[in-house]
């Protein structure tokens, strides 16, 4: 099985996709979670290379962790798309989201967000952005306020 951006069926990898907020998701496996039907280990699980990326590049967050509560959360954005690391690219400042905004080849983003204490990460939202895209649909890096305005 590959583990390349599309390889799952149903996938949208197309620029004309629109946006996907996972936040009721997110709701769920935090009430699950306060429910005690799932456990700090079945929520706290962050790949090693996130929690590095979190840490060493992820943008802070005015919320705090739904799980521990101690820490604020990070924003870490990955883009996935042609001529791009198989792993995707950990996007580090708007300058460079601003770059793969005017690509000529789609691609599509991801956000997730991490709290560097507890290992809690949770996939917030994708979005379709590079050709075919409309400029309207930009959103500041890890801005929330942006997100609700859309």
């Amino acid at each position: 099985m590959s583990f390349r951006i599309g390889a799952i069926e149903g996938a949208q990898t197309s620029p004309t996709g629109g946006r996907v907020e996972y936040r009721l998701a997110r709701n769920s496996v935090v009430g699950e979670f306060r429910k005690g039907r799932l456990s700090r280990l079945d929520v706290c699980d962050a790949h090693p290379e996130l929690m590095r990326a979190a840490e060493h590049l992820g943008l802070a967050a005015e919320e705090p962790c739904p799980i521990c509560e101690e820490e604020a959360l990070v924003s870490v954005t990955f883009v996935f798309g042609s001529r791009l690391p198989a792993g995707g690219r950990c996007v580090t400042s708007q300058a460079e989201l601003n770059r793969y905004w005017r690509r000529k080849e789609p691609v599509v983003c991801y956000v997730i967000e991490v709290c560097t204490r507890c290992r809690w990460n949770h996939l917030l939202r994708m979005y379709p952005a590079g050709a075919g895209v409309e400029a309207v649909a930009r959103s500041p890096l890890g801005s929330r306020a942006a997100a609700r305005r859309n």
